[in-house]
């Protein structure tokens, strides 16, 4: 039985093949762990809310979309690819293979993902409308290239077009040229990906979540916590430390509403709608952001179709501005199908 004045719609669930989510969580000792948990809540709340929904599988071949159309004619496609054929930079192909077959669908249009995907060019972007951003130089794969003088240590590296915290680590803020160079090749190496050194900002993590196609809504500014990090270590959001549940309980990582005056928290929240209307987003977004000491905010990445798994940074902001997680699915279910690529 569908909510009531919830139509019942047709939802296919594009996700990326190795991600596809059980249909049921018998015999799952911690969901929190699973790399699929956000697949998992969103196919499984759709069908809650009486949607029929049908998941796909896509690595690298187009048809089973084409296919997945053809046979269940969807009112929306519910798009949580970050990827295709293993390249993050892809996915703005599928999805402009969806406007290409007339298919709404949810998420970010192409153009956005275009510019917010790649790291240096939204920093490019960025600096151009005089928003803050750190320095930085890129390395392409299979050059390693002369630091430039401009750019100061201690710098902070990772792959240039990589989401989800792969390949950080403790290690990624390096202090001198030779060990510079070194994480510049095990990016290369690990990520196959170009890398991107940025000048490392000390200061507070921030996250601050957008939705909307026209008309915008930012969500309440959310923070990044270690209380527990061990002597030296740097407040950074490695791979394990997002990833690995046990390694969060020891640092004692919590994310909550960052402790921000009204003024700040304004602040945050129109940088955050301008920075997304500057790079023509769609459906939703986080931005990411550290807050020195004195108050700057500097804007470290900008994520389209970031993470929306039950309880985790997106979801709880607008959680915390109302919005339950079924109605938060529905809302990115209704800008998808009222967005029109050439309007």
């Amino acid at each position: 039985m569908s909510q009531r004045g919830t139509r019942r719609l047709r939802i296919i669930v594009l996700a990326q093949e190795e991600l596809l989510p059980p249909e049921t969580l018998a015999g799952v000792d911690d969901k929190k762990s699973q790399p699929w948990r956000t697949e998992y809540d969103v196919v499984s709340t759709l069908r809650g809310m009486g949607h029929e929904v049908q998941p796909v599988g896509v690595r690298s071949e187009l048809g089973v979309i084409r296919q997945a159309i053809h046979d269940h004619k969807p009112h929306v496609a519910f798009n949580l690819l970050e990827e295709f054929d293993g390249y993050p930079l892809f996915d703005q192909h599928v999805v402009s293979y969806l406007e290409l077959m007339k298919q709404k669908y949810t998420g970010c249009n192409p153009r956005g993902l275009t510019l917010s995907r790649d790291k240096a060019l939204t920093k490019k972007v960025m600096a151009y409308h005089r928003i803050h951003v750190p320095r930085f130089a890129v390395y392409p794969l299979g050059r390693n290239g002369q630091r430039p003088n401009r750019l100061r240590f201690p710098l902070f590296v990772k792959s240039l077009s990589d989401e989800g915290s792969i390949g950080i680590a403790q290690a990624s803020v390096v202090r001198d040229d030779e060990k510079l160079k070194e994480r510049v090749d095990f990016i290369h190496r690990q990520n196959q990906t170009p890398a991107i050194a940025e000048e490392y900002v000390e200061g507070r993590e921030i996250y601050v979540g957008v939705i909307g196609n026209q008309r915008l809504q930012a969500y309440t500014p959310w923070e990044l916590v270690m209380t527990n990090l061990s002597a030296g270590a740097l407040n950074i959001a490695t791979g394990k430390a997002k990833w690995d549940v046990n390694y969060q309980k020891k640092i004692g990582l919590i994310t909550q509403p960052a402790e921000l005056g009204p003024q700040k928290k304004k602040e945050f929240e129109r940088l955050s709608k301008r920075i997304y209307r500057i790079l023509g987003l769609s459906g939703y977004a986080r931005m990411d952001y550290r807050m020195t000491e004195d108050g700057l905010m500097y804007l470290l990445e900008v994520n389209p179709n970031p993470q929306i798994a039950q309880n985790e940074d997106f979801a709880d902001s607008a959680e915390h501005c109302g919005l339950k997680y079924e109605s938060l699915l529905k809302k990115i279910i209704t800008l998808g199908m009222n967005y029109h690529p050439i309007k």
